[in-house]
């Protein structure tokens, strides 16, 4: 490992250039203030931080709310024993190779190891991100919470954000939100659902008891990859029987992630005609993702597990200690609930969009479907523009969100699977650091004009005795 850390350092030196900064210092009532700020410390925000040091932009700092290793789920609510993508991925290196997952394992854990993995544990993905975070020399500061974004000005007059932290306010020029599945939303359930007592009920991406339901009758909700992982804990904890349920009358068995993985579609989705981009990413979300046959033999390997299709759960209340589902197909008895039901797309539901979640423009403000496409779920995605930058519902409202960018699951509709797949990222974190960069350049060219024009630096030493000027003899 200490060789591939200074391959890795040697790489990044040999590929600084141009190596000269361009951002001067910017100040708020006399204070240093952040070009960047990146909150979520994930492999997202670890991406993009990269891929804007690329770029020169060194005064940056990405936050988390978590604790030192525990960012995104690896360690936390991701209850899969290996990641779903093939081992070979590239990711948060952009295509450095001694800065990729496979370079990393190697130097750990030796070649013939590499040769015979066949999916990436989920631990040792986590590991390998804070490797990759501590040799990049990405500057990170956990368990701070961010809040509220509002606007702000630079001493100089230049347009800034300020963010509400627990540690007090923070001031930027831009924000990047990389805070992963809810990153503007929230968890969901249905209402009849989460009407439910808690103590019956949880969302995949709660912390749950699973020993405490040793012995018990556990119901989930979902036929996708984490309601199968969430099945299949339960069932290795010692649940008497574990049921899915899956409103489909057959489950889903192809990952359409699978086919969108090449450059053309990657690259280039973002820059389509809407209808096509909504063609091709209703019919894609519309499958869900599905589980890899891995998750499937782990949950059928136990006879006391049960896959129900097309069979919805239609009502559900509380009835001697238990809960009661009414189905299409009859009532069914549970001791608890596991809901795999995903994300739901809602400004409102995040702190950091207080002060301009009611003006946050969203595909159903930009773009009608035919009716054989239509789809109320999707239209609540952020409409993004060419940065991955907020745009307004209303404009001239709140023109400041096109400072605030965003690289998470809600780009989905906008740009595809860019910042909710590790595959994507070597294509759309570049993206979404030119799109910061774009918007400095044009807040900075007045003073960039300047001093083009004020630059006089000479590279060549002419002898003005030697030169021959119209009118004189020449000697």
């Amino acid at each position: 490992l200490a060789e591939l850390e200074a391959d890795a350092l040697r790489d990044l030196e040999l590929t600084a250039h141009p190596r000269e900064p361009w951002l001067p210092p910017q100040r708020i009532g006399g204070a240093p203030i952040l070009d960047v700020l990146i909150i979520g410390a994930g492999q997202c925000g670890l991406a993009v931080a990269h891929a804007l040091k690329r770029d020169r932009v060194d005064n940056l700092l990405v936050l988390d709310r978590a604790a030192h290793g525990r960012e995104g789920p690896w360690t936390t609510y991701g209850r899969m024993r290996a990641l779903r993508s093939l081992k070979d991925q590239t990711g948060p290196d952009l295509r450095f190779p001694s800065l990729t997952y496979q370079a990393w394992h190697e130097a750990a854990f030796g070649r013939e190891d590499w040769e015979r993995m066949r999916w990436i544990p989920k631990e040792l993905w986590n590991d390998y991100l804070l490797w990759f975070r501590r040799v990049t020399r990405i500057p990170v500061r956990n368990q701070v919470e961010a809040g509220a974004i509002s606007p702000a000005r630079t001493d100089a007059g230049l347009p800034a954000l300020r963010v509400e932290t627990s540690e007090g306010p923070m001031f930027a020029r831009k924000v990047v939100l990389a805070t992963g599945q809810e990153g503007v939303g929230h968890w969901w359930m249905p209402e009849h659902l989460a009407a439910l007592p808690a103590a019956f009920r949880a969302h995949t991406a709660e912390d749950i008891d699973f020993r405490a339901l040793r012995g018990k009758v556990v119901a989930v909700l979902g036929a996708g990859a984490s309601a199968m992982d969430n099945a299949a804990v339960a069932l290795e904890e010692g649940a008497a029987e574990v049921h899915l349920f899956c409103r489909r009358a057959e489950p889903m068995v192809v990952q359409p992630y699978r086919w969108l993985t090449f450059a053309g579609f990657l690259r280039h989705l973002g820059e389509m005609p809407d209808e096509w981009r909504w063609r091709f990413m209703s019919y894609i979300l519309g499958l869900r993702e599905g589980f890899a046959q891995d998750h499937y033999d782990r949950v059928m390997k136990h006879a006391n597990f049960t896959m129900h299709v097309g069979r919805p759960w239609e009502s559900a209340r509380i009835e001697q200690g238990r809960v009661v589902l009414g189905t299409p197909s009859g009532e069914f008895r549970a001791d608890y609930l596991i809901l795999g039901t995903g994300v739901r797309m809602d400004p409102a539901a995040r702190p950091e969009l207080a002060h301009c979640a009611h003006n946050i423009a969203q595909w159903r403000d930009r773009y009608t479907p035919p009716p054989e496409e239509a789809n109320p779920r999707l239209g609540l995605f952020p409409y993004l523009d060419q940065n991955s930058a907020f745009t307004e519902k209303r404009p001239g409202e709140t023109p400041w969100i096109a400072d605030i960018h965003l690289f998470g699951i809600g780009t989905t509709m906008s740009f595809g699977p860019s910042g909710s797949s590790i595959n994507a990222m070597a294509i759309s974190a570049p993206r979404l650091a030119a799109g910061v960069t774009r918007g400095l350049f044009a807040q900075e060219m007045p003073r960039l004009y300047a001093e083009l024009r004020a630059y006089d630096m000479k590279q060549v030493e002419i002898d003005p005795a030697r030169l021959a000027r119209p009118g004189l003899a020449a000697e």
